[in-house]
């Protein structure tokens, strides 16, 4: 069906598509496909899930191990899922927010549909057995792999694929959560990074038809539910602020731990396959000191949500609960299995949010706290702290408890106080900081600029590569040739891989003489000919790269080119030339309509502000375009490259006004003030040339 509505067509010889035609209705037909494929995969998942739990709990009834069966659960389940993922699909290991970002933001949107089943297989192993994680991150991964999957299937331009990509990724949230405003806010703020419009619409349909097709499936009840809960005095807002900044540590130390426990000591790094049984044993200790923290915890939080008197939970018996939540999250997703963040940091933040209140109602006399209240604040602040999307957290806080506008302003102010304070002590999420460690930085921007406007076409290298058959000495004599770092390598019009000074010394530093084929790195990150220059420059920016491979835009493998540093200066000129002209043409209409707007002459004086200069290094005054210049018998138009010299005659429209500032800024550091000259000396100088 999908390659039937975007297939190619010919007609009066001219090659047709989507892309070419722009279908909006065909293209949001296809982002309502992705939401129920979404839809129907976060089902999957939920069920799977439960299964694998269920399993293990008749397993346990079997055996008769009691409450001291996790001990086996935990590190099976994640060993199970770790050696899954690392034969078969090695990027499902781990959050899965992440591995949707990087896709988006170096991949053009490729996400390999393999991933599907093999990331929802981990995640039910995962989170089944009793790892500490949530089902959230894998689910957006899933949902991101949908939607890339359905857009190679299509004919689509890049952006429109970043769109089903994203799209995908936020239907996965609002599936999840039965929370569709709160997916699109997901997809624009985290995976996107912006809040582009042409983004929007795809966006908001899929997590819309996602959403309901999860709650078709699986039932009609929100994920959470809590009381509608109201600010009963203004003065609990200062309360609703030091929240906020309980939030910061807990935060802090959440992803410090994160962070330390992808670096484990050197004799368990060397064997991976260890790694999670032993941190699976550490989950399931922690586990059996509080069973709550197991999982995704939705019922405990559930209980704390509805907790309007303190007679139910202890302030210090919540802390602790925070305190192993936290080092069961963190150890759980770095264990090498599958699981989310996103879903621990609710639970986080709800049990500290209610812990506070009870620490602090029986010395506040002014109004009669509810823990559930400030639970839900604390879910919606921690995790705009740990995943730096504050609108999301907001959002997400009203849609999936079923709140209305009672706590709105505690929910802004703490969510927004978190996330300043934590970004200034803690630059990197939990979604950023796995791409650091892999030496990615993504450029988040919102701006336009002058690269925006050039395309990696304009300024590609013509396609120079090695065969993967060269040894490294004469892939070393190549470089030298091209004065390049780093060549694609391609066989028979493929492209297998790129090869990179730093491949070569690697190879060479192990002791053996590979070819090409042996040490390049494989899947690099590519470019097609209609990518915007300012996005491929990110993608180097990210890797550290001086060169990036051009594709075609309807075969990933062809390699058409090659975009460098040389032709990020080539735009950078190009775009400036543009910008220049567009503002040429405003000023040019303004002075047209301006009645005393006429055509005048000047001479460049000797040791002026222009002698010597580019004709865009000077600042020419309002009111004045110029139109030629006349060097001896040449008469040039002038272009922001053109180097202006004494003696040359420049003719120029503008008002009388413009005239005046020009002739008075030429002569102000002239050496003699001759810019102005009669038009009487014009003509003779033209007739004795």
């Amino acid at each position: 069906m999908l390659t039937r509505l975007f297939n190619r067509t010919e007609k009066d010889g001219v090659d047709t598509a989507l892309s070419a035609t722009g279908d909006t209705a065909a293209f949001l037909g296809v982002s309502v496909i992705v939401g129920v494929l979404v839809g129907i995969a976060a089902a999957v998942l939920i069920w799977a899930s439960e299964g694998v739990a269920e399993a293990f709990h008749w397993l346990s009834e079997t055996a008769g191990g009691g409450r001291y069966f996790i001990l086996f659960s935990v590190p099976f389940g994640l060993w199970a899922a770790f050696t899954l993922s690392k034969r078969f699909a090695p990027d499902t290991i781990g959050d899965g927010v992440p591995e949707a970002t990087v896709a988006l933001a170096l991949h053009s949107g490729y996400l390999p549909t393999r991933s599907l089943f093999f990331k929802i297989v981990a995640t039910a192993l995962s989170i089944g057995g009793g790892g500490s994680a949530g089902r959230e991150g894998p689910m957006v991964q899933i949902g991101a792999t949908i939607g890339s999957s359905v857009a190679r299937h299509t004919r689509l331009t890049e952006d429109q694929v970043r769109s089903l990509v994203a799209a995908g990724a936020g239907a996965a949230i609002g599936a999840a959560f039965n929370a569709p405003i709160a997916g699109m806010l997901f997809a624009m703020e985290v995976i996107l990074g912006n809040f582009a419009t042409r983004h929007l619409s795809s966006v908001v349909i899929a997590s819309v038809a996602a959403a309901v097709t999860a709650r078709s499936l699986v039932g009609v009840e929100v994920a959470l539910r809590a009381p509608i809960y109201r600010l009963n005095d203004a003065r609990e807002l200062f309360l609703y602020a030091i929240l906020g900044l309980l939030v910061v540590p807990v935060a802090w130390a959440f992803l410090k731990l994160l962070d330390r426990a992808e670096r484990p000591p050197e004799w368990l790094a060397k064997r991976s396959w260890l790694r999670p049984i032993t941190f699976g044993l550490v989950v399931a200790a922690l586990g059996l000191l509080e069973p709550d923290i197991l999982g995704t915890g939705q019922e405990f939080i559930n209980g704390v949500l509805r907790a309007s008197t303190g007679g139910e939970f202890v302030w210090y018996t919540l802390l602790a609960i925070v305190a192993l939540k936290v080092v069961a999250t963190s150890i759980t997703l770095s264990s090498g299995g599958s699981g989310g963040a996103f879903f621990p940091s609710l639970f986080i933040g709800a049990t500290l949010g209610a812990s506070f209140a009870l620490f602090v109602a029986p010395i506040w006399g002014f109004s009669d706290l509810k823990p559930g209240a400030f639970a839900v604040v604390g879910m919606a602040a921690t995790f705009a702290a740990v995943g730096r999307a504050p609108l999301t957290a907001i959002l997400i806080v009203f849609e999936v408890t079923g709140l209305e506008y009672g706590l709105v302003l505690p929910l802004m102010l703490t969510a927004t106080l978190a996330t300043t304070v934590v970004d200034r002590i803690h630059p990197e999420s939990a979604y950023t900081m796995p791409l650091v460690r892999r030496g990615i930085r993504l450029v988040r921007t919102t701006e336009v600029d002058l690269l925006d406007t050039v395309s990696v076409r304009q300024v590609m290298a013509p396609p120079r590569s090695v065969p993967p058959t060269f040894t490294l000495d004469e892939a070393s004599e190549v470089f030298d040739q091209y004065r390049h770092h780093g060549l694609p390598v391609v066989e028979n019009g493929r492209l297998l891989g790129i090869l990179t000074i730093t491949d070569i010394v690697r190879a060479r530093d192990a002791g053996d003489k590979p070819t090409a084929r042996s040490a390049m790195t494989t899947r690099p990150v590519t470019v097609t000919p209609d990518t915007h220059v300012s996005v491929a420059l990110e993608r180097m920016a990210a890797l550290g790269v001086g060169r990036l491979p051009v594709v075609a835009n309807d075969n990933p493998k062809k390699l058409v080119g090659i975009f460098g540093r040389d032709g990020a200066v080539q735009a950078y000129h190009i775009g400036l030339a543009s910008s220049t002209g567009q503002s040429l043409d405003r000023q040019r209409f303004r002075q047209r309509t301006d009645p005393g707007a006429s055509f005048f002459d000047f001479r460049i004086p000797p040791g002026s502000v222009a002698d010597g200069q580019p004709l865009r290094e000077v600042h020419w005054p309002e009111g004045c375009t110029l139109v030629s210049v006349r060097r001896g018998r040449n008469v040039m138009v002038p272009t922001g490259d053109t180097q202006l010299v004494a003696g040359d005659v420049i003719t120029a429209f503008g008002t009388t006004g413009g005239r005046a500032r020009v002739i008075e800024r030429l002569n102000a550091t002239a050496d003699e003030p001759t810019a102005e000259i009669m038009l009487d000396e014009i003509l003779a100088e033209g007739e004795e040339e």
